[in-house]
């Protein structure tokens, strides 16, 4: 027993000579063999797999109980199938191995599903020139089966602060999809220092899901990225597409009930989601402790609001005892500045049912000339015919009282391209809004048609 032992413990060869009829086959195991049994692995999967140890490829210590258990889950040749691909597979940028072997049978899986068992071996980044460009660079890449992450952060020579905040990430579209960062950064990184670039992978492909997302590390780098780089001839007849990356971090929810408070909701979604900052809530124009039914939930990133979305449209997670409905809100369009610096006319909010156009008109002519006043439910427009009075009315009486309620003031923005175009399909199911002209909706609101 004792020398069957000492065999596993790795000194196969020196037991070998003494007991040539013990051992059948003349493959040499690690330690971890015996573990791998032990694990429950049918005895073929745990010589492959240890095979792989001795590469070099992974360590035991690199896998993770639940890869094990994954692994355990297939039949033998599934899970040889998948130590193959495993093997194949370029490790040299992959940080988490188990979790990259995990992925690798999840991919297993979907294939499976869609009758395509074998991955047909799609041609990968070209090794060398990635290399180069890294050596060059002196930035990192992970590599996982649905991203590869180049920087995030960068080298300290390059950036040591922070991680760049909102406005510094772009989307690349129209990705050819055998295309990688050794085309994508030197063209990227004209536009100014790069934080990460991620590129979105298909696992059951191999390839490039045809987008990505970088990060600047200035917010001026990343509208240089958009200015240089959208529309920009990549290959022949390839063109990429290249924008401003709203991370959405705000959530729409209907069905509130409509007597809940502010405090009510920060109270109620915070105990079932993660990383909530804010709750906006919008009163009935009649009754202001009434809410609109709905409100908007802010958390504090991206990832927390995804996570808070899955959450509550699981269906598990109830709110005053009811199921809520969820969606993104609209990420709200910063028009142009060059445009914003034209606009004359004032977005007036928060008013009073009892305030007229008279009264606004009364109140607002005092700085300047009038070219109309326009007040819908609970807010209004007032056109000037000169900016200068426009911005200095809106300085003076934002905040101000009219007839007991404070009101709200900002510029009007001027309809964007997009939304005239949704108007136009949606004026010919709605009589005609006060919407040709300027138009400002409190942030974020949902589409006025909610199916």
């Amino acid at each position: 027993h004792n020398k069957m032992a000492n065999q596993v413990n790795g000194n196969a060869v020196q037991l070998k000579e003494e007991e040539e009829p013990m051992d059948t086959s003349s493959v040499t195991h690690t330690e971890h063999y015996k573990t791998l049994i032990e694990a429950g692995l049918p005895q073929k999967v745990a010589e492959r797999l240890d095979e792989i140890f001795q590469t070099g490829l992974v360590a035991y210590v690199d896998l993770d109980e639940r890869a094990i258990d994954a692994l355990r889950e297939f039949n033998e040749e599934g899970a040889l199938s998948v130590l193959q691909q495993f093997k194949e597979s370029d490790l040299s940028h992959v940080q988490n191995k188990s979790a990259f072997l995990c992925g690798v049978m999840k991919t297993y899986r979907q294939r499976e599903k869609q009758g395509s068992k074998v991955q047909e071996s799609t041609k990968g980044p070209d090794e060398a020139k990635i290399k180069a460009l890294l050596e060059r660079t002196g930035y990192t890449l992970d590599v996982t089966t649905g991203q590869r992450k180049y920087g995030g952060p960068p080298p300290d020579t390059i950036y040591s602060g922070v991680q760049p905040g909102i406005g510094t990430e772009v989307f690349v579209g129209k990705i050819p999809r055998d295309l990688y960062e050794d085309e994508l950064v030197p063209l990227f990184e004209k536009a100014g220092p790069i934080w990460d670039l991620r590129l979105m992978m298909d696992p059951l492909s191999g390839q490039n899901r045809g987008y990505a997302f970088i990060t600047f590390c200035s917010k001026d780098a990343a509208q240089e990225a958009v200015k240089l780089c959208d529309n920009y001839e990549i290959r022949p007849g390839k063109h990429l597409g290249v924008c401003i990356s709203v991370a959405n971090n705000r959530l729409f929810v209907g069905s509130i009930p409509k007597n809940k408070t502010k405090e009510n909701i920060l109270e109620e979604f915070g105990k079932v989601t993660e990383g909530l900052v804010d709750v906006i809530l919008y009163h009935q124009p009649d009754d202001k402790k009434k809410n609109r039914g709905f409100c908007f939930l802010e958390y504090e990133d991206h990832k927390s609001a995804a996570q808070a979305r899955r959450r509550l449209m699981s269906g598990k997670v109830k709110v005053w005892g009811n199921v809520v409905t969820v969606e993104w809100a609209d990420p709200v369009e910063e028009p142009d500045p060059e445009v914003m610096a034209k606009v004359k006319v004032l977005f007036v909010r928060n008013l009073a049912t009892t305030v007229t156009e008279e009264i606004l008109e009364k109140s607002f002519s005092e700085f300047g000339k009038l070219e109309r006043v326009k007040k819908l439910k609970d807010y209004a427009f007032v056109h000037f015919e000169d900016r200068g009075a426009a911005v200095k009315a809106m300085n003076e009486m934002n905040g101000k009282e009219i007839e007991g309620e404070e009101i709200e003031i900002v510029l009007a923005k001027p309809p964007d391209k997009k939304r005239k175009e949704r108007q136009a399909a949606r004026q010919a199911s709605r009589s005609t809004a006060y919407e040709d002209y300027y138009y400002y909706p409190p942030p974020r609101m949902p589409p006025p048609i909610r199916g």
